[in-house]
């Protein structure tokens, strides 16, 4: 069994302003492309063929380097292009939202929280809303790792997750990461993330 390159839900452009469309062509055709392709060539003939890719996440530590990378980068960005949607976000609401006041306080603080790890993750690599239980928070992971993974410093159910890579941004915000992070809030796919958190 291989893995496939999941298409994006939306067209290029429809996450413009905040996200434009020769941005999301490349990493979607290009990067994501690549993570497919890389894994699929990296497990192919190994006892990981035909397991899920949580699966293989969940044993990744002993897992090839190129398993980890390519493994990640599948998953993280099949992730990040449902958690985004075109038309601005709403607001969590229901059971997200109480969960949300309940582990920072306030919305305010938990997008203070989020865009601070986003910020401070040196080089490349993810911020992460992360279900534990019942309680969420807020981690980074380097490169392509996520919370699934059994290395994770924070392990959990990613469900919200943003690309702190240069090539998520850089053709339109070039250096200015806060500017991209900020704008990442405005095509946050709220239903989609409380989906995640309900399982």
């Amino acid at each position: 069994m291989s893995f496939e390159l999941q298409k994006l839900p939306y067209a290029y452009d429809a996450l413009e302003p905040y996200i434009d469309a020769q941005t999301m062509e490349i990493h979607h055709d290009k990067h994501h492309a690549a993570y497919t392709n890389n894994l699929n060539a990296a497990i192919t003939g190994s006892s990981l063929d035909g397991r899920t890719i949580e699966e293989i996440l969940a044993i990744i530590s002993a897992q090839p380097v190129a398993v980890r990378n390519n493994g990640g980068g599948f998953y993280n960005h099949n992730l990040f292009w449902d958690v985004m949607a075109p038309g601005g976000a709403k607001a969590p609401e229901g059971d997200l939202q109480k969960s949300i006041d309940h582990s920072f306080g306030s919305y305010q603080n938990f997008k203070e929280a989020f865009t601070k790890a986003a910020l401070t993750r040196f080089g490349s690599g993810w911020a992460w809303l992360v279900k534990q239980g019942d309680s969420l928070v807020i981690s980074s992971t380097p490169n392509q790792d996520n919370p699934l993974m059994d290395l994770a410093e924070v392990k959990g159910i990613p469900v919200l997750g943003v690309d702190v890579w240069e090539h998520a941004y850089y053709l339109k915000y070039q250096n200015r990461r806060p500017d991209y992070v900020d704008a990442f809030f405005n095509v946050v796919n709220w239903d989609e993330v409380a989906r995640r958190f309900k399982g």
